[in-house]
């Protein structure tokens, strides 16, 4: 089996490919990258891969590639564009079967991130592909990894309210993505994953303080005021009323997740919220 992985050169992609290393030998494993020369040291053939090409460009990357994992595009212009270019690529080449990373809930979502992973779904139903779908929930690293900006600052903020998460860590998901690649039994599926601990985002304020000695409070912001914090750290006004529209609707219980489906797929319990903080805080 020939296993192909679309944006290795980022954290889950490149995860997802050492997993999928201790059950393959590296020639059966293809790292695709915008620039291949950023995912040499994985070990594995490198192909040069960049989602905005037309599908007639992207097709000779997969060749000889029976599943392919499309991992979403980090890119938010166009990102279904994106999505079907590699799609038409697969069954232009041939693809075997494609496994592609989208949301928790997708297909019924209100959160304004699930309406492209709906839309991509939709393409993979038409495409005819055999198709695994891990709807992932929200990553823990979106919090640990700004921790240091949150002590620095004195607090947490957010829009979130009491809303109880379900999130994952990214090596979680990317030990997912490797164990249904590696089994060609789970084509047809579609996966809900959460983590299963489920916490708040004051109960994670609440456990930084308790590894680093130092209180860290939770503030809870109008989402307009989270808006305008968030664009004056630079990011794009897009991006920050998506992050805010997160907080917002997580009371309705869009990335909250009970099923085990995750630790299911594992075999083995999700990494607690409290080891996420561990790990951050180094």
């Amino acid at each position: 089996m020939t296993i192909a992985i679309t944006g290795t050169s980022g954290q889950l992609g490149r995860e997802a490919i050492g997993f999928l290393k201790s059950r393959f030998d590296p020639p059966a494993l293809i790292a695709l990258a915008r620039d291949p020369a950023k995912v040499t040291d994985l070990g594995v053939t490198a192909r040069a891969f960049d989602y905005t090409c037309a599908p007639a460009d992207l097709a000779p990357a997969l060749a000889g590639v029976e599943t392919l994992v499309l991992i979403s595009s980090s890119d938010f212009n166009d990102r279904v564009g994106q999505h079907r270019n590699v799609i038409d690529a697969a069954v232009a080449a041939g693809v075997g079967r494609i496994i592609y990373t989208s949301i928790l809930k997708a297909d019924v979502s209100h959160l304004l991130i699930a309406e492209d992973h709906r839309a991509t779904e939709a393409i993979i139903a038409a495409s005819g592909l055999p198709a695994t779908v891990l709807r992932n929930g929200w990553y823990t690293e979106n919090w640990t990894g700004a921790l240091g900006a949150a002590l620095e600052a004195g607090a947490m903020i957010g829009a979130a309210g009491a809303a109880q998460f379900t999130p994952a860590t990214r090596r979680d998901y990317a030990e997912a993505i490797a164990i249904v690649a590696a089994d060609a039994s789970h084509a047809g599926a579609t996966y809900e994953l959460g983590g299963d601990e489920a916490f708040t985002l004051a109960e994670l304020a609440a456990e930084v303080a308790r590894h680093t000695g130092t209180p860290l409070p939770y503030n809870d912001l109008p989402p307009e005021v989270y808006q305008g914090i968030l664009e004056s750290f630079g990011l794009p006004a897009g991006f920050a009323a998506m992050l805010v529209d997160v907080d917002v609707k997580a009371s309705e219980g869009w990335l909250y997740d009970t099923s085990a489906v995750l630790s299911g797929l594992l075999g083995r319990p999700t990494a607690s919220m409290a080891s996420a903080v561990a790990a951050a805080l180094g």
